[in-house]
Order: structure tokens, then C-alpha cells, then sequence
């Protein structure tokens, strides 16, 4: 699997012609799906972000004097992903970020691109009218400042020494979120050491800045006015701790860093891999190679690997994607073919079910730092994370494993573990979050170094929505206690107008489906007043073409909440909603079932350009590439049910 080569995975072809019924997509979509499952059991589709990690990746190989032979094909991608107007993209639609752009341009630099180029000439102009190169995040200055090309003083400074205070300490590590946590702890390391990487001349990116004194005299953490008391409080803590690290270190320091670089060897897992994700891969391997690290070093030498791993190859270009989802895919096919009404007792169920049930977690991660007396039991998002089981894919597997197992007595025991591990994650508000108990000091956010606002993980309506349903299809209802803690906090965090808002999937209409089809698969009354007025909501966002869709803006710009160009996706999500809802007859359904059908291509899949998953809310968009085959056939499955069971 290694350097996959992205042929097929989303082809684009010809639109259906003629009048297809309901179950002619469904049997189209089926048989696409089926095709795609590989031999060993699993789905896995590419996960689609932004150029910045292919760019990351192509730094880190400088950095650290590795070959430069796939500079080109890495170049080539990067060059691809380029806009009309010079910039490059969050998301797709979104006129360009500078950010991303920046980046972009580094990386093309250090691959040899000169910067009379007349593209590198568009992306100059694109990002000097964005304000220049000091008007980026926080991510990228660090990478500036790794170049020589920024001064490390502009960088908010987080002081390893947080890794000496214990976890009741009210602030460590294990306050932060899991995908802060695997990023900050190697990237403390790095400020404490301040790495320069020099460029030549020619590589370098002083065109970027508004002016020469930019980069070093003028780059520094600001107060910011207006600002709230808490920001600015951190802003001159920052300068309090930069004044202590120009002094003298002493053994507290060495201790800490020493305990950091234990921290990261043992988070590793065998297979190369921190956390699943690219920004706690790369500098987990930065940071190990500032200490000394040579990268034939067997830690090194493996997470390189990984990092090889993640890659993906078409023709001459070559790039990298954030994390990879091979068992929230093949959660969703399952699923999907089980809604198509596969039998559990075909092939392709069988082999996913029991690849599923291969990948449960049995041993210990950091989310047992608040809950030790909770056995393990749950599931990651990819092939291997060990130490990050997360709740939502943990309640989407179990689902998917109740509709698809044929002998579920068979897995009881596994079943048993996976349920009751995700009843132990539920946090005091109620709710449930992605990767861990608690984690709801939102304070944190107000660091400068969160210029993402997403150092925590608190629960979100979404996942809570994917428990309610989870414990649904093991039999427990709204009397049970966990469910009437989740219940509480579902009717509190409901926006007046009806929707929910959606962390992990674009965004009122991902969190809104999420929620009704926990609250139906619980077994609530689906009646009562707040869930009617989500239906109307839905209702009232339907696009004249018959689908649904929202915008990434939505995130910003509540006001835009259930607007935007429709997509697969997004539709199939409104559609699974008004069905839990009872209004599978709904004229809505109709016309959005129509729309579904029309959109299908000859080979049974569609087209969704748009980027409806989410990393960070507006800052990091994902484009799952899966999503446009298992939502619409889960659908359009679903429906047919419906009209079954309604004898129509």
C-alpha cells in the first residue's frame, strides 16, 4: 500500500442519461462500493487537505539532508493545487489562503523553483496583497523561523518544562487536546533548542515581506488591542518566559527535555507512527534529530516510514496526506451495504466485519490518564494509533458491526468491551468528545500559540449524537443514565432555529444528522417540540435543485448555517435525518431522493468536489473521498426501507 497511486479513486465521468429508479442507483452504488474494498477486508479512500502537508514534508527532507530525488514530483503537486490568482486553498472554493500560500512558496523555493517563475511571481503577488508573510499562523512562522527566514522571538514559546507538571496539576499536558498533546510535547523540544536550518540566498523568501526589518525586528508577539484580559495575560507571560530562557538553563530544563524526548519514544508505535497524524510525525522526528537523532536511527529511520506511508503517487506528482482513514471508511461501507440490504452472511461483510473487529484497541492510551479504572475496548481512525482510540469512530465501528456481523454472538465479548468503553468516555456535562474525558479548559484557546482556537477537545454535539446511537443498537434507551446526561446536554447545546452544530463534518447539517439519528436510534419520541423544530430547520434549507449543502463559511458566519451549493454528501445527510424523523414521504425526501438519483454516474459513484469533513473548523477542511459513495448509497438504502416498512 505504500506510494498508492490515486488512479481510480475518484474518477470523474460521464453524467447518468435516461430515468433510473431508486433501486437501480442503489444496486449501481453497491457494486462501485463493493470494488472497492481491498483484498485484506478494508476500505480506504484518500483523505484530501491542503498543500501545507506535502510542503512540510518536502522542508523536513531539507532539514534534515535526506535525498532530494522526489523534490520534483513533490514540487509538481504543489504546483498543481495552485489557484488562478497566485494563492492556494483551504478548501475548495475558498479564493486562496496566505497561510497555505506561504508555505507553498517555501517549499517551491527549497525545490529549486526561481522566484521569477511567473507562477511563483502570481503566488508573490497573492500573498504580499494578503499582508505578506508575518500575517500567517503561528504553524507556519515556525517553519519560517526554522529557515533563518523569521526570528524565533515571534514565536509564542511554550516552555518544555509544562512536561514536569503532574496531570492534576490543573495545567499539563494531558489539558490539551490529544492532537495538541502528540504535537506540542516534540515541538517544545524544538523551542527550547531553536534550530536554524540555513537556506542559500536563492532559496530564501525575503520577498514575502512588506519590508526588510519584517522578518526579525518587527516579528514579535503583539498585545493585542482590542483583546480580551486572558489573551493578553498570555502574551506577557510569553515575554516573561522568553526573558527566563536568555538566561543560564539550569537542571529543571534538561530534566524536562529529557522527559519530553522520553514522552515521544514512547508514543511511537511499532509501525513508525505519532498519533496518526502528519504535524505529530514531522516533528516528533525534528525534534529527535535536534537532540542528536541520526536518521538511520532505528526511531527515525521508522517514522520516516510512516511518514512514507501517508503518501500518495499519479503520474509525476507525489503527495502526503494528514492522517489516513481505513477503519471510519470501512465502518461507513459497511454500513452503507448493510443499508443496500447486503446480508451480513456476503463475503464482503464478512471479510470488513472481521477486519474491524482485528483493529479493536486492547491496551491502555493517554485517555486513561482521567479514567484508569476504564478497560480499554475502543477503535482508532487508522490502521495503527494504539495510544488514540477515539469515541466516534469507536461508536460508528460498533454499529457498523451490530448491522453487519453474522455471528455477533460469535464477538460478544469485543462488542461488550467496545460499549462499555465508550459509556466510561462520557464527560461530567454530558457529552462526548473525540479522544478524551474532560478536556474542556477553553481558556487555553486564548494562548497565543492557538491561533487555530483548537488546543482542547471538548464534547461536541456530533459525537455525542454517534454514542446516543451506538448505545441504540445495543439496547438502551432514554432511561438509561448515561443516555439522559447525553440527552440534557443535546437539548442545551440545540440552537434556537433547531440545528446542531457539527465539529467533525460540515456543519449544522453533519451535526444535525448526527443527533437525529442518535436520538431515533435510542429511542426517543421523535414527536417532541425540539426535535420538530430541527425538521423544519432542515426543511427550510433545501436547495431548488432538490439537494442540500453548506458552506465551510458557515463556521465563521453562522448566518450561513445550511446554505451553500448542494452536495452528495451533505444531501444524503438531511435525507437519513427527515427519514429518522418519519418524514420519509416528506416532499423534501422526494425531490432530494430524485436529486441523488440524477447526480449518480454511469459507474455508480458521484462527483463532490467540495470538502464537507472538517479537522478545524475553517482553518483545516478535509475532503474524504469516501463520503460521496457510503452517505448517498446509506441514503437512498434507508429510503427504500422506509417505503418497505410503510408498505409503499
Amino acid at each position: 500500500m505504500r506510494g498508492r497511486s490515486r488512479t481510480g479513486l475518484h474518477p470523474l465521468p460521464a453524467r447518468q442519461t435516461g430515468t433510473p429508479t431508486v433501486d437501480d442507483a442503489v444496486k449501481r452504488a453497491t457494486t462501485a462500493l463493493r470494488q472497492l474494498q481491498n483484498p485484506e477486508g478494508f476500505w480506504w479512500a484518500e483523505l484530501e487537505a491542503n498543500v501545507t502537508i506535502t510542503a512540510e514534508y518536502l522542508m523536513l527532507h531539507r532539514m534534515l539532508s535526506l535525498p532530494e530525488q522526489e523534490f520534483p514530483r513533490l514540487a509538481a503537486y504543489i504546483l498543481d493545487q495552485q489557484l488562478d490568482n497566485g494563492g492556494w486553498s483551504v478548501w475548495y472554493g475558498d479564493g486562496g489562503e496566505i497561510s497555505t500560500s506561504v508555505e507553498a512558496y517555501l517549499a517551491l523555493k527549497i525545490a529549486g523553483l526561481p522566484r521569477q517563475d511567473p507562477r511563483m511571481v502570481r503566488a508573490r503577488d497573492f500573498i504580499l496583497s494578503r499582508g505578506g508573510a508575518l500575517k500567517t499562523r503561528v504553524f507556519t512562522r515556525i517553519f519560517l523561523a526554522l529557515f533563518g527566514q523569521a526570528s524565533w522571538e515571534g514565536i509564542p514559546l511554550l516552555p518544555v518544562e509544562l512536561m514536569l507538571l503532574p496531570p492534576r496539576a490543573g495545567f499539563s499536558i494531558y489539558d490539551f487536546s490529544s492532537w495538541t498533546r502528540a504535537t506540542i510535547v516534540p515541538l517544545m523540544i524544538i523551542m527550547a533548542r531553536r534550530p536554524v536550518f540555513p537556506l542559500p540566498q536563492e532559496m530564501g523568501v525575503a520577498e514575502l515581506f512588506l519590508a526588510p526589518d519584517e522578518p526579525f525586528e518587527k516579528h514579535r508577539v503583539a498585545f493585542k488591542f482590542p483583546g480580551s484580559a486572558v489573551e493578553n495575560f498570555f502574551v506577557g507571560l510569553d515575554r516573561v518566559l522568553k526573558f527566563c530562557y536568555r538566561q543560564p538553563r539550569k537542571w529543571p530544563h534538561q530534566l524536562a527535555i529529557r522527559k519530553a524526548e522520553r514522552w515521544i519514544l514512547e508514543h511511537q508505535e511499532q509501525t513508525g507512527d505519532w498519533a496518526g497524524i502528519q504535524p505529530a510525525m514531522l516533528n516528533s522526528i525534528l525534534a529527535l534529530f535536534v537532540l542528536g537523532y541520526d536518521t538511520d536511527h532505528d526511531v527515525i529511520r521508522r517514522g520516516l516510514e510512516a511518514l512514507r506511508f501517508f503518501t500518495l503517487r499519479e503520474g509525476d506528482r507525489l503527495w502526503l496526506q494528514s492522517c489516513i482513514s481505513p477503519v471510519w471508511d470501512t465502518a461507513l461501507a459497511l454500513r452503507a451495504l448493510a443499508a443496500a440490504g447486503v446480508s451480513p452472511q456476503d463475503p464482503a461483510m464478512i471479510k470488513g466485519a472481521e477486519w474491524l473487529i482485528s483493529r479493536q484497541i486492547l491496551t491502555k492510551g493517554d485517555w486513561s490518564i482521567k479514567t484508569p479504572d476504564l478497560a480499554p475496548g475502543g477503535w482508532a481512525f487508522e490502521f495503527v494509533n494504539n495510544w488514540y482510540p477515539d469515541i466516534d469512530d469507536s461508536s460508528m465501528v460498533l454499529v457498523a458491526l451490530k448491522e453487519a456481523l453474522a455471528e455477533p454472538d460469535k464477538h460478544r465479548e469485543a462488542l461488550n468491551r467496545g460499549v462499555n468503553w465508550c459509556l466510561g468516555m462520557q464527560s461530567k456535562n454530558g457529552g462526548f468528545a473525540a479522544f478524551d474525558v474532560d478536556n474542556t479548559k477553553e481558556w487555553l484557546n486564548a494562548i497565543p500559540f492557538g491561533d487555530l482556537k483548537a488546543l482542547v477537545d471538548p464534547p461536541t454535539e456530533d459525537v455525542t449524537g454517534r454514542a446516543l446511537e451506538m448505545m441504540g443498537a445495543f439496547g438502551m434507551g432514554p432511561e438509561h443514565p448515561v443516555a439522559q446526561r447525553a440527552l440534557d446536554f443535546i437539548k442545551a447545546k440545540q440552537h434556537p432555529d433547531g440545528p446542531w452544530w457539527g465539529r467533525w463534518g460540515v456543519n449544522f447539517i453533519y451535526g444535525t444528522w448526527s443527533v437525529l439519528l442518535g436520538l431515533k436510534g435510542l429511542g426517543e419520541d421523535m414527536s417532541q417540540s425540539y426535535i420538530r423544530r430541527a425538521v423544519t430547520w432542515l426543511k427550510s434549507r433545501q436547495n431548488p435543485d432538490g439537494g442540500w449543502g453548506e458552506c465551510i463559511e458557515s463556521y465563521r458566519q453562522p448566518e450561513l448555517k445550511g446554505q451553500g451549493p448542494s452536495t452528495a454528501s451533505q444531501t444524503a445527510w438531511a435525507v437519513m435525518s427527515l427519514i429518522a424523523a418519519g418524514e420519509a414521504k416528506s416532499p423534501e425526501v422526494l425531490k432530494a431522493v430524485d436529486f441523488l438519483v440524477r447526480t449518480q454516474n454511469p459507474d455508480g459513484r458521484w462527483d463532490e468536489p467540495y470538502f464537507t469533513g472538517t479537522g478545524f473548523p475553517a482553518h483545516f477542511m478535509i475532503r474524504y473521498h469516501l463520503y460521496r459513495d457510503c452517505f448517498p448509497l446509506m441514503a437512498l438504502g434507508q429510503y427504500l426501507r422506509a417505503m418497505q416498512d410503510e408498505g409503499t
